[in-house]
């Protein structure tokens, strides 16, 4: 998997799977663009670890339209091209059913589908605009398991991530005509900064043990997996979504 000569952007790249993945592509020779919503010193931190030269950290909400479209038209500029695209810019917050005000459901639920479906669903739109005109791209999707499992006090963030790979689906089939490949991937835990308080409560070895392999993922596993199907060896996964989980959960 060499991509040198490549420029990537990763949306929500300062932490976690992204910084794991920004890290990952910049050793295999990649230009990286850096997306961060608000936290600059993480995402300087990660440029400060990367290899390679070049790198652009660049400040954008993906929830607000206008923006991504100035993020994505920024990176083109600054880098000549645009060849993969990692969406992985998400929140997760609680709104059980049973315990939230119905004006902090609806806040929940919009502030949710904003960030994690319509704002990669913009960012996908905007970057394939681009991949088209210069022939082509990849585009990796950063789903979740909770999309097939269920999230009972998260279920805003379990419809956003099965409505990303439905959307992941949707526009590998419209975009391979113009040698644009997309493919998903679905992580369960991971040790990020989004899950160590979970997973260091009380709650967290019963995490552990949903996997028979008694751990959750790390980044650079998940990272892995994004840099394969943004691979041009994987353009015919195009439409897939791989799981990423441990065998905490089977689906047929």
């Amino acid at each position: 998997m060499d991509f040198t000569g490549k420029t990537i952007l990763i949306t929500g790249g300062s932490r976690g799977i992204g910084r794991a993945a920004a890290l990952a592509f910049a050793a295999k020779g990649a230009r990286v663009a850096i997306n961060f919503r608000s936290d600059k010193k993480a995402a300087l931190e990660t440029l400060e670890m990367m290899e390679g030269e070049g790198h652009l950290p660049i400040q954008a909400d993906i929830s607000r339209p206008a923006v991504v479209q100035q993020m994505v038209d920024t990176v083109v500029r600054e880098f000549g091209r645009l060849d993969v695209l990692v969406n992985n810019a998400g929140i997760f917050e609680a709104h059980p059913i049973d315990q939230c005000s119905y004006e902090e459901w609806q806040e929940s639920w919009k502030r949710t589908l904003e960030a994690n479906l319509i704002g990669a669903a913009n960012v996908c739109y905007c970057a394939a605009q681009h991949m088209i005109r210069q022939g082509g791209g990849h585009i990796v999707n950063v789903s979740s398991r909770g999309a097939f499992r269920g999230e009972p006090g998260q279920p805003a963030y379990g419809a956003s991530k099965a409505g990303m790979n439905a959307m992941g689906q949707s526009m590998a089939q419209a975009l391979a005509p113009y040698n644009i490949f997309l493919g998903t991937v679905a992580p369960g835990f991971v040790e990020t900064d989004m899950a160590i308080t979970l997973l260091e409560s009380e709650a967290g070895e019963a995490i552990r043990r949903q996997s028979p392999t008694g751990r959750v993922a790390k980044p650079e596993e998940v990272a892995y997996c994004i840099l394969f199907l943004a691979s041009e060896q994987a353009s015919f996964t195009t439409g897939c979504i791989l799981d990423i989980n441990g065998a905490s959960y089977l689906r047929t």
